[in-house]
């Protein structure tokens, strides 16, 4: 068993597994001032019995690395995972320079496809894989590269964000970070994309990172989480059963080898496409996904 949580951290993004192995992972973080505290202590809290804990950075706007310094204080980071890059930004925040720090020390791991590295995709006698794998980037990709000078040059680093594929047990999740339509259009065809259960949708949900519908038809996601991006920006996947954090607050996906239980913190949210269960694990249950 193994639990994904989606964090309403308003306009940004933040996620933790408690995998199913003796490993933690955070993506992202997005912590102001006044859900420091909670966020922090529960971070710690979920994650003090395991043996690895991992950072994930998907990329270093400030919606999804805000907080980063007092995570880092008070949740050491000893494990940091991004894409290899040289962004810099002219009016650097405290969170930017600790994402600097990181991303150039020797607890940076450089994310791509297919890399492997223990206890991340790896197992071994010590400990299970994490069973997290990256679909995307391939460095040398002409797009990509692109991509790499622009952030060098200040401007958004939105497209070089990584493509993530958790799976534990039959259960896969995906996460694209803020890539935007257009470069998907333009790489598709160089990733290996496979059938997934629930896809976060890239951007927090707005328009400009819009799934393309021919990658949408390969994934065929069972739940489609939006973020919370402003409404009038989102594009909701009218086609596919679809959680919107915007109304929904925090997301717990309760995971079992064929089953997800979810949990919202919205008491009033509910959804038409869940199986009632009657599970009472924690508050606000609106039902499961059998797989």
């Amino acid at each position: 068993m193994s639990i994904v949580k989606s964090l309403s951290v308003g306009e940004g993004d933040m996620f933790y597994i408690k995998h199913n192995t003796d490993n933690f992972t955070v993506i992202d973080c997005c912590i102001d001032e006044d859900m420091e505290n909670d966020i922090i202590n529960e971070i710690k809290s979920e994650s003090k019995n395991k043996g690895i804990s991992r950072f994930i950075s998907t990329h270093p706007d400030e919606d999804h690395i805000q907080g980063l310094k007092t995570l880092n204080n008070k949740w050491p980071i000893s494990n940091f995972y991004c894409v290899e890059n040289e962004a810099a930004k002219e009016k650097p925040s405290e969170s930017f320079d600790e994402y600097c720090k990181l991303r150039d020390s020797e607890k940076a791991f450089y994310l791509y496809k297919d890399c492997s590295r223990k206890w991340l995709n790896e197992e071994d006698k010590a400990r299970g894989s994490a069973g997290l794998n990256i679909l995307w980037p391939i460095t040398d990709n002409k797009d990509f590269k692109e991509q790499l000078e622009l952030v060098k040059e200040g401007k958004s680093p939105n497209n070089i964000s990584p493509i993530i594929m958790y799976k534990a047990d039959h259960v896969k999740f995906l996460w694209m970070g803020d890539i935007e339509t257009t470069l998907l259009e333009k790489v598709k065809d160089n990733i290996d994309f496979k059938e997934v259960d629930v896809l976060f949708a890239p951007h927090h949900g707005r328009e400009s990172g819009k799934v393309p519908n021919d990658i949408l038809e390969i994934l065929n996601p069972k739940i489609v989480v939006i973020g919370e991006a402003p409404s009038e920006h989102l594009n909701y996947y009218s086609k596919y059963n679809t959680i919107t954090q915007n109304s929904a607050g925090d997301i717990i996906f309760d995971i079992y080898e064929k089953r997800i239980d979810i949990y919202v913190g919205n008491s009033n949210y509910s959804v038409d496409f869940l199986e009632d269960k009657n599970k009472e694990k924690f508050d606000n249950y609106i039902g499961s996904l059998d797989l």
